[in-house]
């Protein structure tokens, strides 16, 4: 596995170096995944790829669009991921659903060094008033004692995936409910399961797990 570490970009940086990614992934016709680590600055919006748009300006915070799908998201204290690989190295990689388990199980077993258990969590019928990403719940959603922890969205082209995710360190309960005018719940973050770690140790902790790979 091509390990990148952790930087921060703004948001329109780190949406364009994915797309890079898995573009020069698909002329090189490699078939080494690509897992990497980044963060944001300043706090970002981003949009699912065919999201209506969101009047991000108003609130005072950059916005960008991704390619994967979804609804918007607030990168603010997080750790981001990217997987890129071609979809026939994944075990059953032509299902969607067995695709994203596979790449959020490196997420699980790199928890489980931490000591913590980490699982999917249920599917739930979807209510289209929810326009903050992460209090949608999937079947392919990471959770910690069914409170989601890591959302993840996937992106499909010409035989490759990219799969990226925002891991909760920490938010604002506050700012997410002022941007986003609804009631935040049924989250967690690192820093409330984890409450002794650092998000530089964190991060070198994921960074060394990685490395092994």
């Amino acid at each position: 596995m091509r390990f990148i570490p952790f930087s921060i970009h703004t948001g329109q940086e780190n949406m364009q170096i994915d797309s890079d990614l898995l573009d020069n992934a698909i002329i090189e016709k490699s078939t080494e995944p690509i897992f990497r680590l980044y963060g944001w600055s300043p706090k970002c919006i981003s949009l699912g790829r065919n999201q209506r748009n969101f009047n991000c300006e108003n609130k005072g915070i950059d916005c960008v669009r991704r390619l994967t799908g979804g609804r918007a998201l607030l990168h603010d204290n997080e750790v981001t991921y990217s997987y890129i690989s071609p979809i026939s190295i994944i075990p059953n990689g032509e299902k969607i659903s067995d695709s994203y388990k596979y790449i959020s199980g490196i997420l699980i077993n790199f928890f489980r060094t931490l000591g913590i258990e980490l699982d999917f969590g249920e599917n739930k019928k979807i209510s289209t008033h929810f326009e903050y990403c992460m209090l949608l719940s999937t079947g392919a959603d990471v959770c910690y004692k069914d409170q989601k922890i890591i959302g993840s969205a996937q992106y499909r082209k010409e035989g490759y995936v990219l799969q990226h995710g925002s891991i909760l360190f920490g938010y604002d309960k506050e700012l997410l409910e002022s941007i986003f005018n609804e009631e935040v719940k049924g989250i967690t973050t690192v820093k409330e399961v984890l409450p002794d770690i650092s998000k530089e140790v964190f991060v070198q902790e994921f960074e060394h797990f990685l490395s092994q790979l």
